[in-house]
């Protein structure tokens, strides 16, 4: 896969993962933006159920995500839109799931469907659900993060070996700026506790595997590698700027 396409996922900040240009992470460093507080809650909700549960099953290929469980945002949380079997999780994340320098924290139109293996359906999806409480509380930013530092102390599952997810989708928006469009290169995303990159031999010359910044103790004591793979979940090929 072209160096330039993979150079853009090892920026990624969603889990998606979001990525941002020079101007963008000067808007970060500034506390600037397009998005500098939460939109009504009206924006980040998708009116279409089954529009939302197709969008979530498009994160990994069909023979995973037709017999896994699948999530949907609602007013209160997470709800359970469609029983699984083979231990998968299907969701669609928002863009509180950013790193919280991320200039796209808030954007509301951000859309990362990811599909969760049994690890880290058990030890990594609950930060999904407790960023999504804070949110849906109407925290600010800082509260969240200080309501994520107590989670991490009181209440986050210890980090299974082996959890992982699949992020193939080329329907996500991930972002507002990116050279590859705002579905990016689908990828793996693989979760192991903090660790330098250099573990992985993530982002040297010539390496597959790549670091995201999401997490990463950031307050959550986890590091995410990511691989980019050829294809998307429909089995179409990934062209850049598809």
């Amino acid at each position: 896969m072209h160096r330039k396409i993979a150079k853009n996922i090892a920026l990624a900040c969603l889990t998606l993962a979001v990525g941002m240009s020079g101007a963008r992470q000067s808007w970060a460093q500034n506390g600037q933006g397009l998005y500098p507080s939460m939109a009504p809650l009206d924006q980040y909700l998708m009116k279409d159920r089954n529009a939302e549960i197709t969008l979530a099953r498009s994160a990994a290929p069909e023979s995973i995500s037709r017999d896994a469980k699948v999530l949907v945002l609602g007013r209160h949380g997470y709800e359970t839109a469609v029983e699984g079997k083979n231990g998968f999780v299907c969701v669609v994340e928002r863009s509180w799931m950013s790193n919280f320098d991320s200039p796209e924290f808030w954007n509301p139109k951000l859309r990362g469907p990811l599909c969760f293996n049994a690890p880290a359906v058990r030890s990594v999806l609950p930060i999904t659900f407790k960023r999504t409480e804070l949110v849906l509380a109407g925290l600010s930013k800082t509260q969240i993060v200080e309501g994520i530092k107590t989670f991490v102390k009181k209440g986050l599952p210890p980090l299974e070996p082996g959890g992982m997810t699949y992020m193939m989708s080329s329907l996500s928006y991930l972002t507002d700026e990116s050279d590859n469009g705002p579905h990016w290169v689908p990828h793996l995303m693989f979760y192991v506790p903090l660790t330098d990159g250099m573990t992985w031999g993530a982002d040297v010359p010539g390496s597959p595997i790549l670091l995201s910044p999401q997490f990463h103790g950031a307050p959550e004591p986890i590091t995410v590698f990511m691989i980019p793979v050829p294809h998307w979940s429909d089995g179409t090929p990934a062209t850049h700027g598809h």
